[in-house]
């Protein structure tokens, strides 16, 4: 009986032992390791050129996407419309995190050369308050955000890449 008894303590301690040693090596992981948002502000530094949607081709004027070339966020937008596409979200991180450092978001609105002019300018502009609510939204005070009127808001290339808001960091 002796016996039996020395054993279930073995098994008892053996396993206080292995429960303890998984709640220090959470603990050490815990402290150790950065917050999820220093590693996130990391990872978005380090890939700001990556590609959230591909850039419209033409023919795609009822389409949305939103791309991220060095550093510059392009959404694109449907003929008339001025909702964003989907991943916004996602593409406005590093100008997030980025505002969060002390920097500034400039977006810019442009327009195709189809229709009437004074509609697509009216448009580019709604366009550009929409990219602003989004930041907005992801936590990005007004004060952050300049809304800038480019000095030329007819953007040259295809129709379906002329319609367009930009919003990069200064």
């Amino acid at each position: 009986m002796a016996s039996v008894n020395r054993d279930e303590r073995r098994r008892y301690f053996g396993v206080l032992f292995l429960g303890l040693s998984l709640l220090v090596a959470f603990a050490i992981a815990v402290v150790i390791s950065p917050s999820r948002k220093a590693r996130v502000a990391r990872l978005e530094a380090a890939v700001p050129t990556a590609t959230v949607a591909a850039p419209l081709a033409a023919g795609d004027a009822n389409l949305a996407s939103v791309v991220v070339e060095k550093g510059v966020v392009k959404f694109y937008f449907a003929t008339g419309k001025a909702e964003l596409a989907a991943g916004a979200k996602q593409a406005l991180a590093g100008i997030v995190a980025g505002t969060s450092a002390g920097k500034k978001a400039v977006v810019s609105g442009f327009h195709d050369a189809s229709g009437n002019a004074a509609r697509n300018a009216e448009l580019s502009k709604q366009r550009a308050f929409a990219v602003r609510d989004a930041l907005t939204a992801l936590g990005v005070p007004v004060s952050k955000i300049e809304l800038k009127k480019p000095v030329k808001t007819q953007a040259s290339g295809s129709n379906d890449e002329a319609r367009r808001v930009e919003v990069s960091l200064q």
